[in-house]
């Protein structure tokens, strides 16, 4: 007897989205009209370059910036909360400042954090050796692993990651991804990355996002978006605004820059 067809699977519950959002600093909007979603079990890369609008966005999904308009849902239920409430909810945010306690060991950091040392070391062993090492004395690398390693210990429903590469050796950054990768992928983390290395995110990301003067100009998977990869990196370049594949990227006409973000 053959076996039953299952039916589809019904397609998953983002576990981060926006619809419509606006957001800026004072009455001056940086992000207009963003739709985005973030699924269980995938990394979505978010690329542009400085000015996009990359940060502001990141503060206004963790709370830390009040939206003008537009929602922010978590796994499906529109929130205005502040960060440690989403938190709470399963959000976690590595920001750029490596959001260590630098005058504690790597174990104190960890455990203040309450989070299992054991579990912190099956994601990155390299730390080991430096459990009783002050933070601050510590590899900029080897604060960025006790940084993630803090938060994924957490098994956050996702989590929000800023410019995890910043002055760090290429070796180190494909380590961070890599475990970010396995992770999201392993634990069902959706996770939102903000990265400048437009190559190494697209190597990972599943889905990835473009922001242009604080719009969504482009949009694809991982595999799609590397495929336009050199148009992307002369947008970086150039300050040129990019459309979607069936229209041509446009230069930046005088007077549309917004608040640097």
């Amino acid at each position: 007897m053959s076996a039953a067809i299952a039916p589809d699977a019904a397609t998953p519950e983002p576990v981060l989205q926006t619809i419509g959002l606006s957001a800026g600093y004072g009455p001056v909007p940086v992000l207009h009209d963003l739709h985005l979603r973030v699924d269980p079990g995938t990394v979505v890369a978010l690329l542009g370059p400085n000015g996009a609008g990359k940060t502001t966005l990141l503060l206004a999904l963790s709370g830390v910036l009040p939206v003008m308009s537009g929602e922010v849902k978590i796994s499906g239920t529109p929130t205005k909360a502040p960060l440690f409430r989403r938190a709470r909810r399963g959000m976690g945010f590595v920001s750029e400042d490596r959001s260590i306690f630098r005058s504690m060991t790597t174990a104190e950091n960890l455990r203040v954090g309450s989070v299992s040392v054991d579990d912190a070391m099956d994601l990155f062993p390299e730390l080991k050796t430096r459990l009783k090492v002050t933070a601050g004395l510590l590899s900029g690398g080897e604060q960025q692993m006790l940084t993630l390693a803090r938060a994924l210990s957490r098994k956050p429903a996702v989590l929000l990651v800023d410019e995890l590469s910043l002055g760090l050796a290429p070796l180190i950054v494909h380590r961070l991804l890599e475990r970010i990768s396995v992770s999201a992928h392993e634990l069902g983390t959706g996770v939102l990355l903000v990265e400048q290395h437009v190559r190494k995110a697209l190597a990972y990301a599943d889905h990835a996002y473009v922001l242009s003067r604080g719009r969504v100009v482009m949009d694809g998977s991982g595999a799609e978006m590397s495929g336009r990869i050199d148009q992307i990196e002369e947008a970086y370049l150039s300050g040129m605004v990019l459309k979607h594949a069936d229209q041509e990227a446009a230069p930046v006409a005088a007077g549309d820059d917004g608040p640097e973000a």
